[in-house]
């Protein structure tokens, strides 16, 4: 193969990093300047700025009104582990786990919390078998997987009478994805993904049944002030009306809000669908169009529409050069200034993951895909080039 000449169009914005996730289009540093800077986020207005984020965050999610929504510390990471310490322990427990963080949830409830869960698990690239999963178990899952790709298609396989719960890390799901809010018993997620918000702040979302189980059952660990949900038996409220568990950053707080009325006034839930599903649909159709690269979610109702996970495939690279070659296309496409941070991630197959979210815009993703080719080509006749080298000095 020879080397392709530079495509002519570039992205506008070649952040297409899965976390913390581009920006809105139209942002810039001057939407902090309303930002609660040297504020006490317990002042009047700070906790209307947080009441504010909570009730956008219902209003464009559909969240039913019975349900509590809380701003919490250390990002969907936190908001997992605060679920999974404050619930568990009442029932048997199923975990679901199918890349990185799933099985990083599997490896919490078994080796810190000390349960004995049953673990359904798949490789990359493939769901465990739903079907078989048992709800009279609390039950915990990630919808999305970022790391590889893979969510699962619905919320069909859960049952609307259940005796567990359903605990769900849906960071890479939430504001891309219409939720089963109601078959959902805590849900968490963070501001950094679909919407572009700042690092290390998450959100659970409890339902009523969540809210049952917290104030009948008390965990038979000491749980750390930092994932407590409960006092003397009865939840925190202030925790779902603005009074954070610890100090928010202010700037952040604004920087989610200005994201959520983006949102808002685009055209909601709907509309930010429909943009990672285009931006998802136009890699598909690249993907189709081509024998070198395919989808590492082997299933197309699969796939994720905002972490889209890629894999170099055929014949033309050798198996033991692939992860090396990835790392090689990934990086020709940063120093070229058109694709920054899509090499998957550390524990995944090697290949590329591109984010697909509402605010990374189609034209990006358009300009992007011929850089594809032009990498892929180059990064070939490197090695062509390099293999003919080392032969010719050889002899």
């Amino acid at each position: 193969m020879i080397s392709l000449p530079k495509p002519a169009v570039r992205p506008s914005n070649p952040r297409f990093s899965s976390g913390p996730c581009a920006k809105p289009p139209g942002w810039s540093a001057a939407v902090l300047a309303r930002a609660l800077v040297g504020r006490s986020h317990r002042s009047v207005e700070g906790r209307l700025r947080l009441r504010e984020a909570i009730e956008k965050t219902r209003e464009i999610l559909k969240i039913p009104g019975d349900f509590r929504i809380g701003i919490v510390p250390a990002s969907d990471t936190g908001a997992v582990e605060m679920a999974v310490w404050s619930l568990l322990g009442q029932r048997p427990v199923e975990v679901l786990a199918w890349e990185s963080f799933g099985r990083g949830w599997v490896s919490d409830v078994k080796s810190e919390l000390k349960l004995n869960p049953v673990v359904r698990e798949a490789e990359y690239g493939h769901l465990p078998e739903l079907s078989s999963v048992n709800f009279d178990r609390d039950v915990v899952f990630a919808w999305n997987g970022t790391t590889s790709g893979v969510r699962v298609p619905s919320g069909d396989f859960i049952p609307g009478e259940r005796n567990g719960l359903v605990i769900c890390d849906a960071t890479s799901a939430v504001f891309a994805t219409e939720m089963p809010w109601r078959k959902l018993d805590a849900t968490t997620f963070s501001w950094q993904k679909v919407l572009g918000g700042e690092a290390a702040h998450g959100m659970i979302v409890l339902s009523p049944r969540a809210v049952e189980r917290i104030e009948s059952f008390t965990p038979p660990w000491p749980i750390p002030k930092i994932f407590r949900l409960s006092k003397n038996g009865k939840l925190i409220e202030g925790i779902f009306e603005g009074s954070t568990i610890n100090t928010p950053s202010m700037i952040c707080v604004e920087d989610y809000l200005f994201a959520l009325d983006w949102a808002a006034s685009s055209g909601g839930l709907e509309w930010l669908i429909d943009r990672a599903d285009a931006n998802s649909r136009a890699i598909g159709e690249f993907v189709a169009a081509r024998d070198w690269i395919d989808f590492l979610a082997m299933d197309p109702a699969t796939r994720s529409n905002t972490s889209v996970c890629l894999k170099f495939s055929g014949k033309r690279i050798q198996s033991r050069d692939i992860a090396d070659f990835a790392k090689s296309v990934a990086r020709r496409l940063e120093r070229e200034g058109v694709a920054f941070d899509i090499g998957s991630y550390r524990d995944a197959p090697p290949g590329l993951r591109i984010w697909c979210g509402a605010t990374v815009e189609l034209h990006d993703i358009e300009a992007l895909l011929p850089w594809l080719d032009w990498a892929f080509a180059s990064e070939l006749e490197a090695r062509r080039i390099g293999r003919v080298a080392a032969s010719q000095i050889a002899l």
